[in-house]
């Protein structure tokens, strides 16, 4: 369960009451619940125990330094994908050697820094990176460790922008071009298999896919291993997706529902069914289902207003704090930090941003809300402040982790002086 709640018409963040927390610090702000981050590691990773396993966190998903060591201590590896992810994820204090790279578009720099580093393996995701992986580890004097991606043309029915495992999809080899593959991988001398991959996307909501993609990495691991290979690893990707809707009852003493959309137990499960017998230690990558409970955006009312009827509620948070209400048409609870009695009405969360697309929530229905109060954006510590941006040259927002009752800031506001400093 995520530690935000109400407690007697007070917000709270753990034991520190978000109302007096906006007073002191200027909005928006990030907030983040060292707890929930730590016992939504513990129970992904308990629910893989039955296995060899390891659990290598999405840094895409939020690469803020106090929730990678938080990570790092309990035992957690790193899925990365550029040069600076990795750099984070070792500077946490991840070993190399629980770290795996994936991406479509690797930079040669990118793939030195990894054999430099000696990760666990680089995904790779065509014919040309392994001629590309080959050449550098050459020069490099080394053998690269490479994982094969797999694109297994599974549709997971959710948004096309985060599905990743169908046949138009960038990403990932087909799998009727791995027999060629393993023929060139024959050839290649600076490169050693250890692995095969799969990713299939994000914000999955059912079982079948996992069962699936991890039954067709089974399958091809029986092929591979017959050529006289032997895997270190298969690596099923992650996705598994969070429940963004009812995050925060309104009444009091009412506990949430479970924050992912799947039991991860029930989802290691079905992985164990795909895979069969298949013996390989496993890696899994969640990134949304660790952290996006964990996180909310704090912001304040400028202004309400009504247009033709239309009432709306202009905050100072706006889409280049959290940009996947416009981006995807995401859903995100909203709350007041000061629970009121008073009737609901329907209205418009919207940003000062001078776009029509600058909305938190639309059509929503919330109690009565008026310049100076201090609303919270829930399920908001996934692809939140990692998505930010400083258009209309506004500064990123801050960030605040709570433990316990005590806040402390593990990430300034951006000055506005650095904006123009950075033109």
């Amino acid at each position: 369960m995520h530690y935000f709640a109400y407690r007697h018409g007070n917000l709270f963040c753990e034991d520190v009451p978000i109302n007096e927390l906006a007073a002191q610090q200027a909005t928006p702000f990030y907030l983040y619940s060292r707890r929930t981050v730590r016992e939504n590691y513990l129970t992904i990773d308990a629910a893989f125990a039955d296995r060899a396993h390891t659990i290598c966190y999405a840094l895409k998903a939020n690469s803020n330094s106090r929730i990678l060591r938080e990570l790092a201590e309990l035992g957690a590896g790193a899925d990365v994908v550029s040069g600076g992810e990795l750099l984070h994820a070792r500077r946490a204090g991840i070993p190399a050697e629980k770290i795996v790279f994936a991406g479509v578009g690797k930079r040669d720099e990118e793939i030195v820094l990894a054999l430099r580093e000696k990760i666990r393996g680089l995904n790779v995701e065509s014919e040309a990176e392994l001629e590309v992986v080959n050449d550098l580890a050459g020069k490099e004097g080394c053998v690269a460790p490479v994982s094969l991606r797999i694109n297994p043309n599974i549709d997971i029915n959710g948004h096309p922008y985060i599905s990743t495992g169908r046949s138009a999809d960038k990403f990932g080899i087909e799998l009727e071009r791995v027999e060629e593959i393993l023929q060139q991988l024959s050839r290649l001398r600076h490169l050693r298999l250890v692995g095969l991959h799969a990713h299939i996307g994000s914000s999955i909501k059912e079982l079948w896919p996992f069962e699936k993609s991890a039954k067709t990495l089974a399958d091809l691991a029986g092929r591979v291993q017959q050529n006289g290979i032997e895997l270190k690893y298969i690596d099923v990707g992650g996705g598994l997706g969070v429940r963004y809707e009812e995050a925060l009852p309104l009444q009091p003493d009412t506990k949430p529902q479970q924050e992912t959309a799947l039991d991860p137990h029930e989802v290691a499960m079905a992985i164990f069914a795909g895979l069969g017998h298949l013996s390989v230690p496993l890696i899994f990558e969640p990134g949304r289902a660790l952290v996006a409970s964990c996180g909310v955006l704090v912001a304040r009312v400028l202004y309400v207003k009504e247009n033709r009827g239309k009432k709306f509620i202009i905050v100072d948070a706006a889409m280049n704090d959290l940009i996947r209400p416009s981006l995807y048409g995401a859903y995100h609870d909203i709350a007041p930090a000061i629970l009121k009695a008073e009737a609901h009405e329907k209205v418009d969360v919207v940003g000062p941003i001078c776009e029509s697309g600058d909305f938190l929530a639309r059509d929503r229905t919330l109690p009565p809300l008026q310049r100076g109060d201090v609303i919270v954006i829930m399920t908001a510590g996934a692809y939140g402040f990692s998505l930010s941006s400083n258009y209309n040259s506004r500064p990123r927002p801050m960030e605040i982790i709570v433990d316990n009752d005590r806040a402390s800031i593990i990430n300034a506001q951006q000055p506005l002086d650095s904006l123009w400093k950075n033109l």
